[in-house]
């Protein structure tokens, strides 16, 4: 029984989930919501914790059923590639999957939607962008990396859809977390085969390009933009050298190395993104989820 229930938890990437709750806690932070909770905690502000709870709750339902939902989609391709996967190892049932995948993002949906209408409407989005990718989006060449980067940039819209208002004005900072994600699902496509230069190349600059903006959004927001230095190095430190090794050997296994860095490295892209916004000691609570993930990394698989 209990290996069952791993092989479920297997499908959902653990590891993974808990990136997608730091996009929640930086959209918050963005949102004017933690500094909301600082300067209100003796008046009482226990709407904003609840929000804040439901949209994490939210993320982990979209999140796990979406990428739950992946593996169903390719069960038949991880038979002959990666068998020992839960589906095609026979350790977790396809049905099965399908039910508690689709659970999943009903619960990420209904959470949204406890918080307001506009978080409801974002999450369906996600779900949307989600099961066009499993099913037809990462078949695409060109589309498939948007696609991907269009889940994350719901993500965090979705922790800035506690304060509509700012939403309406700020959302082109989802144009930060798809350009992110879309090239980390670029480099990706090197993972069984390898041989992909020009994706691990394009990656490079995406992420480079990501570094620059971050610490430029700082520079806008406030004068203490100083303080986004060192989780920009921090960051660049995770991501750049294993994508370095990988464009030297073009070896599946450091190019799967380097997508596995880059992804759990989301938090520190988040942790960046609050700091511009709210300073570095909201970036730090977003960074206390870091050694969590590694942890779980070590469990379950990452990409």
């Amino acid at each position: 029984m209990a290996s069952k229930l791993f092989a479920y938890l297997q499908l959902t990437r653990p590891a993974n989930v808990v990136t997608a709750i730091a996009d929640i806690w930086a959209g918050f932070a963005i949102a004017g919501g933690w500094s909301y909770l600082m300067t209100n905690w003796e008046q009482g502000s226990g709407d904003f914790w609840q929000n804040l709870l439901w949209l994490s709750l939210s993320t982990i339902g979209l999140y796990a059923g979406g990428v739950a939902f992946n593996d169903i989609a390719d069960a038949d391709l991880d038979a002959i590639e990666r068998p020992e996967r839960p589906i095609p190892s026979g350790r977790a049932s396809k049905n099965g999957a399908i039910l508690m995948s689709s659970l999943l993002l009903l619960g990420g949906v209904l959470a949204a939607f406890q918080v307001n209408h506009l978080a409801g409407i974002l999450a369906i989005s996600v779900v949307f962008c989600a099961l066009l990718y499993d099913y037809w989006g990462k078949h695409q060449n060109f589309f498939g990396p948007i696609n991907m980067g269009l889940c994350r940039a719901g993500n965090l819209l979705l922790g800035v859809a506690v304060a509509p208002e700012v939403l309406s004005k700020i959302w082109p900072i989802g144009l930060l977390p798809l350009v992110y994600v879309a090239a980390i699902t670029m480099v990706s496509r090197g993972e069984v085969h390898g041989k992909n230069r020009k994706a691990l190349f394009g990656g490079f600059g995406m992420y480079s390009l990501i570094v620059l903006a971050i610490f430029f959004a700082a520079k806008i927001q406030t004068s203490d933009f100083w303080q986004v230095i060192p989780f920009l190095a921090l960051l660049s430190y995770m991501i750049f050298p294993p994508l370095i090794r990988a464009i030297r050997t073009q070896s599946p296994q450091f190019i799967g190395k380097s997508v596995k860095a880059a992804v759990i490295s989301l938090i520190i892209v988040n942790a960046s993104l609050a700091v511009a916004f709210e300073g570095w000691e909201i970036g730090l609570v977003i960074l206390a989820l870091l050694p969590l993930s590694l942890g779980l990394a070590k469990a379950f698989a990452v990409t």
